[in-house]
Parts: C-alpha cells; structure tokens; sequence
C-alpha cells in the first residue's frame, strides 16, 4: 500500500517555477500530520491541461493505495465524469481523500452505504447517483464560494472608494475579474504575479496595492 499526493496548479506552460501555494502547504501538513512520505516519489504535480502527471499515476496504483487531494476540484471539475472516474477507482480498491471535501473521501462513503443497506430508498438509487449528486452539491458549493468571495471583494471597494482622504480612482482598476484573480493568487498559487501584470496591464506595485487590499479582506472574512 502506498499514499500518493496529487494537486492541479492552473499556471501557464514554461513559466519558470510554479507555485502551489496553499494547495502544497495543506497536503504537506497533512503529510507530517500522518506521518506519510511527501517527496518527489509521492507527490504528482499537474500543470498542464493534458492530463500527464494523472496518467502517470493511474499507471502505478495498485489495490489498497491512497490518493490526497485537497479539494474535489483537483480531482474533477464536472460531477458526470467526476463520478465515473470515481467508481472505477473505487471499485480498484483505491482510497481517496478529499481534505476540504471529505463526505466524498470513499471511506465515508464507504461507511455511509454499510449503514444504509437495507433501506427502500437507497437501495431504489444507485450508488453512481448517489456519489454523483454528492459531487454536485460539493462543485455548486465551490461556486457559490467564489460568487461569494467576488461580492464581498466588489462590496469592499466600493466601500473603501467613500473613505475620506482616498485619492479618487485610485481603486478603478480593480475590476472584479481582476480581484477574483488576485484573491486565488493570494490563497491557491495558481496564478503568476507576472501574467496578471500582462493580463490586466498593471504595474508591479499597483498589484501589491491590490493585493494589500484584498489580502486584509480575506483575513476578514477567515
């Protein structure tokens, strides 16, 4: 039996180093916490969109080994095909564990049909739809986090943009693509500094500003 870790970072190909950032910083403590191997041998890095880390994955894993993501998006990102490629692990004898998602960890799940057998209910359901609906409500939660995050972000600088002694337009800028951007940059990693610079056609230190700003808010809402 072996634990593997497995994370996506959404950066752009040939970018020099890639930063993980709190995905890495979770799985690692979570590591050190169980006591699990967390080195070039265990740990698969995606940071692209073909799918190459995961393959050479699939093609090592045997019955009783364990896979750590540490959310469900890093393992799929539309509930159908989530599932499918769910039950075939499952079925294969693989754990999965799911840190931010654990009613999806296949232990639970595991469990969860144990003490449900016998029931009219569920066994009138599958277990694919079961794990599947599971899955949905865990993605719709996801987004409606981000929708969330992007109200409260806008709420706070049209609040700021009224405080006396602010220059006026000094926040225009910051649009609400561009501060969804930065706060995933703040907590995942998974954006470069240097291409919402490109992107959004911002200095280096108009960037910290925001940064600055929307860094304060998230400790806020934490």
């Amino acid at each position: 039996m072996a634990e593997y870790f497995y994370m996506r970072i959404n950066t752009p190909k040939g970018r020099g180093k890639k930063r993980a950032g709190r995905k890495e910083t979770a799985l690692q403590r979570y590591a050190v916490v169980n006591g699990l191997q967390y080195d070039e041998n265990t740990v698969y890095k995606e940071v692209s969109e073909e799918g190459r880390e995961w393959d050479e994955l699939e093609k090592i894993l045997h019955e009783g080994d364990t896979i750590i993501f540490k959310d469900l998006c890093g393992f799929v990102q539309e509930a159908e095909d989530g599932c499918m490629k769910y039950m075939m692990l499952m079925g294969k004898g693989i754990t999965l564990v799911f840190l931010d998602n654990p009613t999806l960890n296949t232990e639970y799940i595991k469990r969860l049909f144990d003490v449900s057998k016998g029931l009219d209910f569920v066994d009138s359901i599958s277990r694919e739809n079961i794990i599947a609906l599971l899955m949905q409500v865990e993605l719709d939660r996801i987004d409606q986090e981000r929708l969330e995050r992007r109200k409260w972000i806008k709420e706070g600088m049209d609040a700021s943009g009224k405080k006396p002694g602010r220059k006026e337009g000094t926040m225009e800028k910051l649009t609400p693509e561009l501060a969804d951007a930065i706060a995933v940059y703040l907590q995942d990693g998974s954006v470069l500094q240097i291409d919402l610079m490109k992107k959004f056609n911002i200095s280096r230190n108009t960037l910290k500003k925001y940064a600055k700003f929307i860094s304060k808010k998230l400790k806020q809402q934490s």
